[in-house]
């Protein structure tokens, strides 16, 4: 059948397909296919009514009865929208509403100060492992980081300005640091690298496609060659591929492939599959709001760049503006009477938050540069400690696994130039 033909079968068949009666602004098609309406999201829950009741009674509730309830609240949760109510994702309600509500308990006394802001990165850690083992994708994390950018800065415009001792110009610069974050984030949620699936290619096919084995071992229509982004059809084995397909140029190519069971496709070298994305991405770093791969890595490190120096400033204003009699580093640790009034307290209070923020995000931007230097990525330095392999050094903080190391003039070289024009590695690499 050629490509015209089945695209006309398939308007054939969306013309035979009844229309669906539009939704209006409050309306929305629920997670089991069915109509259903914002007004009712309190009605029919059955798994809510048994948890409330099993409460009440000082009885314990199942895990999988927890779990039914928040895919239910989860799927209620809208608002009204043109054409059907939108779904509002739940993990980013927490932060627009604990993240206030705790830097105010924490600005009330000194020891509340300490309890709140020692459990806050505490409580954060553990979410992170908690959706990290279920492999949930989550906006906890996003909308953590945005609001709190807001909130900090709301606070400054707030408490801090007023009092007379920020500039026009000091303003001026703290505010385009801010965009300029806010302009690295946008760029590093945008595609890491994903290697496209290669039934996504099959409508290019024409007549005269090989034959060629399935993983099955049954002969099935396939293209024996690659796309652009080094995916091959899903259809050809990985031992064939390896044999005689994998070519480039009548020779092959000098990077490792590596079949992927789950995206059906040889990645290529470097690439790994990321379990909470549920894809596979080239030169796959690590994924924390978002996947880093190739093509944002270089965008990722100029946000933790802009931010670390926009963070370190905002933090040496507002020190100064609260403490004027002490330096930034003594003001930082002795402060006396800054609880006497609300809005001193307040920026204190947001002082330490910031502090706590930007001393972890230096630590990952320090293991990231030191990374880069040594031509590996965190999913390779992970693997390595695994499996006891590579040098490394200052207790475990350097891991050299010497595959991809070629001097820190050439390793930086190569990371600039990531996601431009195909690196080639040395024969040396082949695994």
């Amino acid at each position: 059948m050629t490509p015209k033909s089945s695209m006309k079968s398939v308007k054939k068949n969306k013309a035979e397909e009844p229309e669906l009666e539009p939704l209006c602004c409050c309306e929305y098609i629920d997670r089991n296919g069915e109509k259903n309406h914002v007004a009712a999201c309190l009605c029919d829950c059955q798994d809510l009514d048994e948890g409330c009741d099993r409460w009440i009674t000082c009885k314990s509730i199942q895990p999988e009865t927890c779990e039914r309830i928040m895919d239910t609240i989860s799927d209620r949760l809208r608002i009204p929208w043109l054409r059907g109510a939108k779904k509002v994702n739940i993990s980013i309600i927490p932060p627009l509403i604990l993240l206030p509500i705790f830097l105010q308990v924490a600005s009330w006394h000194f020891l509340l100060g300490v309890v709140v802001l020692t459990s806050l990165p505490v409580l954060a850690l553990w979410y992170y492992y908690l959706t990290h083992r279920r492999k949930e994708q989550t906006l906890f994390f996003l909308s953590l980081g945005l609001f709190s950018l807001g909130y900090m800065y709301y606070v400054f415009l707030q408490e801090v300005v007023p009092q007379g001792h920020v500039g026009p110009t000091q303003l001026a610069l703290l505010t385009f640091g801010l965009l300029l974050i806010l302009f690295a984030l946008y760029r590093a949620k945008k595609n890491p690298g994903y290697l496209r699936h290669p039934a996504s290619t099959d409508i290019f096919l024409s007549s005269s496609q090989t034959e060629c084995l399935n993983r099955k071992g049954q002969k099935t229509k396939g293209f024996p060659g690659a796309d652009m982004s080094g995916s091959l059809n899903n259809r050809i084995p990985k031992d064939d591929l390896k044999g005689s397909f994998w070519m480039l140029g009548g020779s092959p190519t000098k990077v490792k492939e590596d079949w992927c069971a789950k995206c059906q496709l040889v990645r290529p070298a470097r690439a790994w599959h990321c379990r909470i994305c549920g894809i596979c991405v080239k030169r796959m770093d690590h994924h924390c709001v978002c996947c880093v791969g190739e093509s944002n890595h270089q965008a990722f490190i100029l946000a933790l760049l802009v931010f670390l120096l926009t963070s370190v400033y905002g933090i040496t204003l507002t020190l100064d503006t609260i403490c004027r009699e002490r330096s930034v580093f003594t003001a930082l640790f002795y402060c006396p009477g800054v609880y006497a009034n609300y809005s001193s307290a307040l920026s204190f209070t947001c002082v330490w938050y910031s502090v706590i923020i930007t001393v972890g995000l230096a630590y990952i931007f320090l293991i990231q540069l030191i990374n880069i230097s040594y031509n590996v990525t965190e999913r390779e330095v992970q693997q390595a400690l695994r499996q006891k392999t590579g040098r490394r050094l200052l207790c475990g903080l350097i891991v050299d696994t010497g595959q991809y190391n070629r001097g820190f003039l050439r390793n930086w070289y190569q990371f600039s130039t990531l996601g431009t024009h195909p690196f080639h590695h040395p024969a040396e690499d082949i695994v």
